[in-house]
């Protein structure tokens, strides 16, 4: 049985990223948010466009008011005033200034700015009453970027900010990676859709579900395969096809070792390499992770091979293993260069945790920041891989290694800190 960390390795090794040239499409920068940039982007613009005021004030020569002070202020003529958007007239000579608005542009011969809290005005005369630095508060053309340089790399997430940039920098369109796909069904012969009436013995199949909306929180494209009873004929058909359309393929149940079992056996009777059978954690012992080979992917909708997990059953488990392997697994294929791995923070208990320090055992909760300090409370009820219930509004998992048994309320504990983007 795996332990944690080798799983991870394992499963981020065989993860293989969309290719930049193959698995591309070009989007609308107002549909861009969230996609991952996969060229490289310039602009032809520079930023700032032109030197411009960083204040409102007056443009002056730095050399005409130098040893202004409030006892001795220097006196100069106004000859312009120059609003944002306005392209000057003037060129500032010997003792004049231009009146100057902020993101204004700077007129021939002026080179510093005064800010008008250490003016003083009167009609057509402004009276510097202190002497500024040279070229203050003047924002120089080029100095934040330069045209034709990279302006952002490829292998980045579009989030609010990059989406300013780029419109800032007339980038109408984009190459960006297509979304990944992760096809998703559940085995059991107990399980229904949540619209059928339970009958004695029977389960609503909510993985799919979560399933489902954990992939479009991660940026990916879910191809929902529905239920497959636990027949091995209509196992293999299933898997066949999620394999030929999917990046990923996600099956949840049917992968511990009791009679009914059959993802394994089918994984390796088409041709599949197991990499992972069991790992050491709780909740989500019973994981598999196989690849198939390229050669055998004849009708694939992409030439590399699809990853497949097989989750476990139990609905708690299924969130668990999916934060711990399957997301990073999918941040990793979309393109993203680096931040693929689990976010994991030192914070504080606020309860007492427990475990058999067995396997390494998740606990889910929600962090509190309490007077500037993160604080995990752990959420009340049974934490069963079995139960659902409790998992709702959490947005961490405490995590207590193997061979730690307890954690006292106010000690220190590790989180997985629980995000999709």
């Amino acid at each position: 049985m795996l332990s944690v960390n080798d799983a991870q390795a394992i499963i981020l090794n065989l993860v293989q990223p969309l290719d930049h040239q193959r698995d591309t499409e070009v989007v609308d920068l107002l549909t861009a948010d969230s996609r991952i940039l996969a060229t490289p982007v310039t602009s032809p613009l520079d930023f700032p466009h032109w030197d411009n005021s960083a204040m409102d004030g007056y443009a002056v020569r730095y050399q005409d008011v130098q040893h202004s002070n409030a006892e001795n202020p220097t006196v100069l003529e106004i000859v312009e005033d120059i609003p944002a958007g306005y392209q000057p007239k003037s060129t500032i000579q010997a003792g004049q200034a231009a009146r100057i608005f902020t993101g204004a542009v700077i007129p021939a011969g002026a080179d510093t700015i005064v800010i008008q809290e250490k003016t003083r005005r009167e009609e057509n005369r402004v009276f510097i009453l202190d002497a500024p630095k040279p070229q203050e508060f003047v924002r120089h053309k080029a100095s934040f970027y330069q045209a034709g340089t990279q302006l952002l790399s490829a292998g980045i997430k579009l989030k609010a900010p990059e989406i300013a940039v780029l419109a800032a920098a007339q980038c109408p369109k984009l190459g960006v990676y297509r979304r990944p796909r992760v096809a998703i069904f559940s085995t059991g012969d107990e399980l229904v859709t949540v619209d059928q009436p339970l009958q004695p013995g029977q389960i609503v199949d909510s993985n799919q579900y979560v399933l489902a909306a954990l992939v479009r929180q991660s940026g990916a494209e879910p191809l929902i395969l529905g239920i497959v009873k636990d027949d091995p004929v209509a196992l293999e058909k299933v898997i066949t096809h999620a394999v030929a359309i999917a990046d990923i393929v996600l099956s949840s149940g049917g992968v511990s070792v009791g009679d009914y079992d059959y993802v394994d056996k089918i994984l390796e009777s088409l041709g599949a390499k197991i990499h992972i059978r069991a790992v050491q954690m709780r909740p989500g012992k019973p994981l598999t992770v196989a690849t198939f080979p390229t050669t055998e992917a004849i009708n694939r909708v992409s030439p590399h091979s699809a990853l497949y997990f097989g989750l476990p059953g139990n609905p708690a488990a299924v969130l668990v293993t999916f934060w711990r392997f399957v997301l990073p697994a999918i941040k990793k294929l979309s393109g993203i260069t680096e931040g693929w791995e689990p976010v994991f923070l030192k914070v504080r208990s606020h309860d007492e945790l427990r475990s058999d320090g067995k396997r390494e055992t998740y606990l889910w909760g929600k962090l509190h920041l309490i007077d500037g300090v993160y604080e995990f409370h752990k959420a009340g009820g049974s934490h069963s891989s079995g139960n659902l219930i409790n998992l709702a509004q959490t947005n961490a998992l405490a995590v207590l290694p193997v061979g730690q048994t307890l954690i006292y309320p106010q000690e220190e504990v590790q989180v997985l800190q629980l995000s999709n983007g």
